[in-house]
């Protein structure tokens, strides 16, 4: 497969495999060995580089980036920082001032990350270089050099423009390989109903470099514009499923701002900037952590074949473990959710505060009028083989008073809706106990008793 994209400011073409990944592309057919193997599955920044297309720069992990979804795009890695004479990036002369790197394996990484945020002017550095991993300096002067280097003029050669960018200046036609629409998508998975959809790879990328698995078909859902975007009506927020979830945490912030914490806390920047909701929702995990704050706030699932449309609510989509209500010829086309008030709290219990997979996640939408409970959903994910409701706990909620006793009642109720496992992350009976606090927490924030995780109170 052909893709063309600029790379450190020069045009190139690269004839791959559909499944060859950007780090191996780099490292194996370029030589820019800058940009390092670590992990190889997302987790630790090592291989970031920055992605630039026309909604602006971004950074990803190339060990999980598929050569397709380059197309039309321009790529810098830590080789590219720097200015062409020669010149150290503000970034690069920060770190070393501030002695920022030790064994300097992770640091072409960190290099990019900070470079990257610099351009966007984004300050928040413990979010932003939280998936990159560090074992021998520590983050304390390397945050310092992010906070140094901010102020500093954007280096004129780090504003790029994408290969469509140029494309268009020129009046080059530009043409990508289909599928390129929705009805492109229908009639492509219904010649292959055992293919392979990549959106944003930060899943199927691992069944390839973990996994070593032959994927047969593929279609990239990167080059269906008409599949990613949201929109809000006076009716709903319909949400596209090849929506990253860095697009999804900025739209949805207005109107729910707890689903927005929650998305800030879904792995790393370089994971959220490619990560999907559709991906997040089709693989149907037990513990992904859209699903139940969708789930709580009566998200209708949008269904997409040859056949047409399909639309049902999103908590019968999970069958039951491994099992989704989907045929082969199926694919996750947008999510609509209800325009309502926001009545939402969301809460994840984590063995690491960020970057980190779900012991329990628990998200609420509880209505109450004059203090009595007018309506309630309540979803959890970790707590069974599905991201599923809690229908005795809601039930023993509504229609009764607000307060420390219903809510107790709920809590003993959540013991007829989950039998929870054991596992790696948390015991059955931690993870009920948790599962109850939550509920709990959520009635103290709202009597205005708020908690953060991140202090210790007397």
């Amino acid at each position: 497969m052909h893709t063309t994209f600029l790379l450190n400011g020069r045009r190139v073409t690269a004839d791959t495999s559909p499944t060859t990944t950007l780090l191996d592309w780099l490292r194996e057919h370029q030589r820019l060995t800058g940009t390092k193997e670590g992990c190889n599955e997302g987790d630790c920044g090592a291989c970031s580089v920055i992605v630039t297309d026309e909604d602006g720069a971004r950074a990803l992990n190339a060990c999980i980036l598929f050569m397709p979804q380059l197309e039309g795009k321009a790529i810098r890695t830590v080789e590219g920082i720097a200015a062409p004479d020669g010149t150290l990036h503000p970034v690069q002369q920060a770190m070393i001032k501030h002695h920022g790197s030790q064994c300097g394996f992770c640091t072409p990484g960190f290099i990019t990350t900070m470079a990257c945020a610099h351009l966007n002017g984004a300050t928040d550095y413990d979010t932003q270089l939280a998936g990159n991993l560090c074992r021998c300096t520590g983050y304390a002067p390397i945050i310092r050099a992010a906070e140094d280097a901010s102020g500093a003029p954007i280096p004129e050669h780090m504003h790029d423009a994408t290969l469509l960018q140029a494309k268009k200046a020129t009046g080059e036609a530009t043409k990508a390989e289909p599928p390129t629409t929705p009805d492109d998508l229908a009639t492509w998975m219904d010649e292959n109903p055992d293919g392979t959809l990549i959106a944003g790879a930060t899943d199927v990328g691992l069944w390839v470099t973990k996994g070593f698995r032959e994927l047969g078909p593929v279609a990239f859902l990167n080059r269906i514009p008409a599949l990613s975007g949201v929109t809000v009506t006076d009716e709903e927020i319909r949400i596209g499923a090849a929506t990253t979830l860095s697009e999804l945490h900025s739209a949805i912030m207005p109107h729910h701002p707890s689903l927005a914490e929650l998305i800030r806390r879904y792995g790393s920047v370089q994971v959220r900037n490619a990560a999907t909701i559709g991906g997040n929702i089709a693989n149907g995990s037990p513990i992904g952590d859209g699903s139940p704050a969708l789930i709580a706030l009566g998200a209708i699932l949008h269904l997409r074949s040859v056949n047409g449309l399909r639309s049902l609510p999103l908590e019968d989509f999970f069958v039951e473990y491994g099992k989704q209500d989907r045929a082969k010829n199926e694919f996750v086309e947008s999510i609509t959710i209800p325009r309502q008030g926001d009545h939402l709290r969301c809460y994840k219990l984590s063995k690491r505060f960020d970057q980190d997979i779900s012991a329990v996640c628990g998200c609420f939408w509880i209505k109450t009028v004059d203090d009595v409970v007018l309506a309630a959903r309540l979803a959890f994910g970790g707590m069974a083989g599905t991201p599923k409701r809690s229908p005795h706990a809601e039930a023993a909620l509504i229609g009764r008073k607000w307060s420390e006793t219903g809510v107790a009642k709920a809590m003993t109720a959540l013991a007829h809706d989950f039998t929870p496992l054991s596992d790696m992350r948390a015991s059955a009976s931690y993870r009920m106990e948790a599962a109850q606090n939550m509920l709990l927490r959520a009635w103290l924030e709202d009597q205005g008793q708020v908690a953060n995780v991140l202090e210790v109170g007397p």
